[in-house]
């Protein structure tokens, strides 16, 4: 079959060629792998004395803690609301830290009304799309999952994925979905053996093999053409102006 020599040696007059690389294989195994535990920042999306979507964001972190992860879980008691405090409250430092320290995360929501909660929303509207001119969440990886009190539904997850992509997070394939979580843990707060479990230790296996996989190539992953043809500046005055 022949080349068309129009696409083959094409006219490509609006590249900035300062700007333009052709993406390669050696850019992606990094000089050195870091060898220390992958850091894991854990979300959860209720405040109820017993939250399903808490307990269940424990069990993930049991899981990756046993696989060699080291974890944190955020607890979203006293947060504000978005824009219902400064920047400098200290619930909103404590959970932008954790943010900088996570090179993955998961985010666990019950679903209310067909849709995630704000409890979870919140902490993710918290997450700032800059500092300076970094994305704090960008090329870090994410694993979903979410909790229902009937039938198994994916629309909190759905929602969960979108909002991945707008913060430039690697988020999986694989996600959890436990349906009727009433009846899922026991009195303890422990999940029951089930094969929403086993989904469980699926998608904590997948997240850390990942995690392993892009930490040391996360910035060339989530290089940008359309952010080198930009200073710095402009940058940082795009992503965080008020209005468009």
């Amino acid at each position: 079959m022949k080349k068309d020599k129009e696409l083959s040696q094409p006219d490509l007059a609006n590249l900035d060629k300062h700007a333009f690389t052709s993406p390669t294989l050696s850019e992606l195994p990094p000089p050195r792998r870091a060898t220390h535990a992958p850091r894991i920042l854990l979300l959860y999306g209720s405040l109820r004395e017993r939250s399903y979507s808490r307990l269940l964001t424990q069990e993930a972190a049991r899981l990756l803690n046993a696989m060699g992860a080291e974890t944190k879980i955020f607890d979203p008691h006293q947060l504000p609301l978005p824009d219902g405090a400064t920047d400098e409250h200290p619930k909103v430092q404590e959970l932008r830290q954790c943010v900088q320290w996570a090179e993955g995360m998961v985010w666990t929501s019950p679903e209310r009304h067909g849709a995630m909660s704000s409890v979870l929303k919140a902490q993710i509207d918290w997450i700032p799309l800059s500092i300076g001119s970094v994305r704090p969440t960008q090329g870090k990886t994410l694993a979903l999952m979410q909790v229902s009190g009937g039938s198994q539904s994916f629309n909190a997850l759905n929602q969960m994925r979108v909002l991945g992509r707008w913060m430039r997070l690697i988020t999986i394939p694989n996600q959890s979905s436990v349906a009727k979580a009433f009846l899922e843990f026991d009195d303890q707060g422990r999940m029951k053996p089930s094969p929403y479990y086993d989904r469980v230790v699926d998608v904590m296996e997948e997240l850390i093999k990942f995690t392993l996989l892009t930490r040391d190539c996360a910035d060339y992953l989530v290089d940008r053409y359309s952010e080198r043809k930009e200073t710095a500046q402009e940058l940082s005055a795009r992503v965080q102006q008020r209005s468009i």
